[in-house]
């Protein structure tokens, strides 16, 4: 026997209690299933309402077999039951350890015998089965509930006592109380009271709204297609039904009580609800059919009386509503081809009688100029649509004075005729091609000349013709007008998307996607502003015109005007605020418009300036040669500066009598700060050749724009400053680019000035401008001014060039300063790198060294 002490006793006597518990819920849990399932069933009757709807004799019925069913499940539960003993613990122990020859009862078990070799011998057998036991196991419990239950009916009884708890609630205990105690002398239900709900929903495209119906019947008439929907509850009686003229059918059931149905009325018919053999009601039905819309045009369509639009006056009516309209158009050469389609605008107001007149502007596609056939075509909600009378033509075109734009004009005809006409067409192209002269020797005109043709060769996509077409018009477009016109129409276009974009708006409800796409075409009327503004500033400058008069009361040329008005409507989009928007758009084109005005009334003027304006050209050439002068100087205080940056940079070298001895290892750290300034201040000039750099480059542009050429010495002044700023930005040596760039900067204020001689300086003493030129000190006077100031002597001047003491403006204390001219300036600049080159040579004699730095230090 074991002593109870032992770990080994007492773990063995815990793994006993264990595999008695384990063997019992297997044993207990088949047999309490059938008693816990008819339970669950009972539970889920009485918290779902079924049992309270029972009468009370079969109630009573109900609960005599619910407690006998629970009794004989309990009986059978008991019946045979026993709880397991140690000796089938052990058991259970041996099987889940894996323990082989019964261990456990070696341990309970003792000799027969008081032989001392037995003894030995059955205390040797025992302790061999107790080294077996260090690990026992007792297993999980197994039932083996899914053998008695293979259709898992539990899961099933499981959700369905969930589902009546939650459907019971808070009433879950008042009806497992009713449903366990009936009562006998309860009163009868009381009858709900019947109630009918009827309504008629008209199709989506009538906009009407629903008609409810009388629940004691009538006769009415609807659209059709409208949706019927009946909703019945209350009342006593069987599953009442729909009929339709002869056809019955029953309506759905919704809960206990409750019934609805639905049909589409495609015809009339009489429609009635019985129940238990009784009409409870009855409606009779007319059906609207809905005829297609119908639209003509109300005056022969032709161009409109100003401009290159189409006028297109229509009317169209419809019996609930016309939600689009549209204009076909085929050519009368090619009837079979493909038809333009154009979507026109509707009006608001009442839609089912609309009248306007659209006027697209067809002047830019390919048929412009030929006859066509038009129609119109109306749609309405139920997508029926309905045409108008045919009527032909001629689409209007957009008038072209440049030979060349008309040739290309009559190409796109060609092809719009006749597709396939491509070898004629690019015959024509060849021919235009092969005579530069007639569009200016323009080379990107050439350029897209040839593109056209390459299309039209090589491309053999349908497609191809249409933007080799594309591409015809544009280039006309540019040889016929400038930028400004371009502009203009674009500003027009996106003015007029921008209101048919507010028109859909007031149409349909505001969503999101209307907002965006009202913030996105304000942003392109926006951008189309802003274009057109630089494009009059543009040909302002060229003209060198004077600005327009300010009209305060209009405010038609503040640029901070406009960004503030274009930025609130953008706003408004945004926000969806179609009034306020539509407020900011009427002002901005009272602004445009007026802007417009001011633009022709221009050129009235235009005849009395063109004497002025050759003058005006003049005096702008001799700003730009003195812009030139500037540069010399600021490029030359550049070089000043980077001089004295590469003097004050310590240089190896040895030590010469005299010279202040070498620093020390503990004075390099004071020279640390120094050297960041001059780096410091080497960027700040890489900074300014950069911006020096730039204005030269727009001072190019002004003067090509000016005399129609550029002088070489400008482009190579421009490459040195472009390695002088790159040198300073990586930290070398700027002079010798900064050098040459003053070279190149005065060869080019030369190069000008004989530009400006070749243009004004020959053939303008004749005539009217002469005597102009001389009138308002033009430019014989600054001639005759530059002679004497070569000359050094003037009327009214000394010998040395100073005004003489009697002449008039003596006290004019210096205001007669000249600057010093290119070649004093360059003389000047090579004296002080001769200078600074000699100062550099720290093995020249000390005395010359001195001198040098004294010469220098007034620079």
């Amino acid at each position: 026997m074991m002593d109870p002490r032992d770990p080994l006793a007492r773990r063995l006597a815990r793994g006993r209690r264990l595999a008695r518990w384990a063997l019992g819920w297997e044993a207990l849990w088949p047999r309490l299933w059938p008693v816990l399932g008819v339970a669950g069933l009972f539970l889920v009757l009485a918290l779902s309402g079924l049992v309270a709807l029972l009468p009370p004799w079969l109630h009573l019925l109900l609960l005599a077999g619910f407690a006998g069913a629970l009794g004989t499940a309990l009986w059978r539960a008991a019946r045979g039951f026993s709880w397991p003993g140690d000796a089938a613990a052990e058991r259970r122990i041996e099987a889940a350890t894996g323990l082989k020859h019964r261990p456990l009862s070696t341990l309970r078990d003792h000799a027969v015998t008081e032989d001392p070799a037995t003894l030995a011998l059955w205390r040797a057998h025992q302790a061999r089965a107790l080294a077996g036991l260090a690990r026992l196991r007792v297993g999980r419990p197994r039932p083996n509930l899914a053998a008695r239950d293979p259709r898992a009916l539990r899961a099933g009884l499981l959700v369905a006592l969930t589902a009546a708890l939650v459907i019971g609630g808070e009433a879950g205990p008042e009806r497992l109380r009713r449903a366990l105690w009936p009562s006998l002398h309860a009163a009868p239900l009381a009858t709900p009271a019947l109630k009918l709900e009827a309504w008629v929903t008209p199709p989506a495209y009538t906009g009407a709204a629903p008609l409810f119906l009388d629940p004691a019947g009538g006769t009415l008439s609807v659209p059709q297609g409208s949706r019927l929907q009946i909703a019945l509850s209350g009342g006593r009686g069987g599953v009442p039904e729909m009929r339709l003229d002869a056809a019955a059918t029953p309506m759905r059931v919704l809960e206990a009580g409750s019934y609805a149905a639905e049909t589409v009325l495609e015809q009339g018919m009489r429609i009635a609800l019985w129940r238990d053999g009784q009409e409870v009601a009855g409606w009779n039905f007319g059906v609207q059919a809905d005829a297609p819309p119908m639209v003509a045009f109300t005056e022969p369509p032709g161009a409109a009386p100003r401009g290159t639009a189409l006028r297109l006056p229509w009317k169209a009516e419809d019996d609930w509503a016309v939600t689009g309209l549209r204009a076909e158009m085929r050519l009368v050469a090619r009837p079979e081809g493909e038809a333009l389609v154009l979507d026109l605008p509707l009006p608001g107001g009442n839609p089912r009688q609309m009248r306007g007149v659209a006027q697209p502007d067809l002047s830019a596609h390919p048929w412009a100029g030929l006859p066509v056939q038009l129609r119109l075509v109306a749609r309405d909600g139920a997508q029926q649509e309905g045409w108008s009378t045919p009527a032909g033509l001629v689409l209007p075109e957009r008038s072209f004075n440049h030979p060349v734009a008309r040739a290309l004009i009559a190409l796109r005809k060609t092809l719009s005729l006749d597709p396939a006409a491509r070898e004629a067409a690019r015959n024509g192209l060849d021919e235009i091609a092969s005579k530069p002269e007639a569009f200016e020797n323009d080379l990107t005109t050439f350029l897209a000349l040839r593109v056209a043709r390459h299309r039209l060769v090589r491309d053999r996509r349908p497609e191809a013709v249409a933007e080799s077409q594309a591409l015809m018009w544009q280039i006309a477009v540019a040889l016929e007008e400038g930028r400004t016109d371009r502009t203009a129409r674009a500003l027009a276009a996106a003015r007029e998307a921008l209101r048919e974009a507010l028109a859909q708006a007031e149409r349909t409800p505001p969503g999101a996607e209307a907002r965006a796409e009202l913030e996105r075409r304000v942003q392109e009327l926006r951008e189309a502003v802003q274009r057109h503004l630089e494009a009059l500033a543009e040909r302002l400058r060229q003209e060198n015109a004077e600005a327009m008069p300010y009209d305060p009361s209009q405010r038609m040329l503040d640029p901070r005007e406009l960004e503030r008005r274009t930025q609130e409507m953008q706003d408004s989009a945004r926000e969806g605020r179609t009034d306020r928007l539509q407020q900011e758009l009427a002002e901005l084109e009272k602004m445009l418009d007026a802007l417009q005005q001011g633009q022709a009334a221009r050129p009235e003027g235009s005849n009395n300036r063109n004497s002025q304006r050759q003058q005006q050209q003049q005096q702008r050439g001799q700003q730009q040669m003195g812009a030139v002068q500037d540069m010399v100087q600021r490029q030359g205080e550049m070089l000043d500066r980077a001089y004295r940056r590469d003097e004050s940079q310590p240089r190896p070298q040895e030590r010469r009598p005299g010279a202040p001895p070498r620093p020390q290892p503990q004075q390099q750290g004071q020279q640390a700060a120094p050297e960041r300034e001059r780096a410091a201040e080497a960027q700040r000039d890489a900074r300014q050749q950069r911006a020096l750099r730039r204005a030269l480059g727009e001072l190019m542009q002004q003067f090509g724009d000016l005399t129609g050429e550029i002088p070489d010495a400008l482009g190579r002044a421009d490459q040195a400053m472009r390695q002088a700023q790159e040198a300073l930005g990586q930290g070398g040596n700027p002079v010798p680019h900064q050098q040459e760039a003053i070279r190149e900067l005065q060869e080019g204020g030369r190069q000008m000035a004989q530009s400006m001689q070749r243009q004004f300086g020959q053939g303008e003493g004749e005539g009217e401008g002469q005597g102009q030129a001389q009138e308002n000190g033009g430019p014989g006077q600054g001639q005759q001014q530059g002679q004497d100031r070569m000359t050094g002597q003037a009327q009214g001047r000394d010998p040395l060039g100073r005004p003489a003491r009697e002449a008039p403006g003596a006290n004019d204390q210096g205001s007669d300063t000249q600057v010093p001219q290119e070649a004093e300036m360059l003389r000047s600049r090579r004296i002080q790198e001769e200078l600074r080159r000699r100062g550099a040579d720290r093995e020249r004699p000390v005395q010359e060294l001195d001198y040098i730095d004294r010469l220098l230090r007034a620079f």
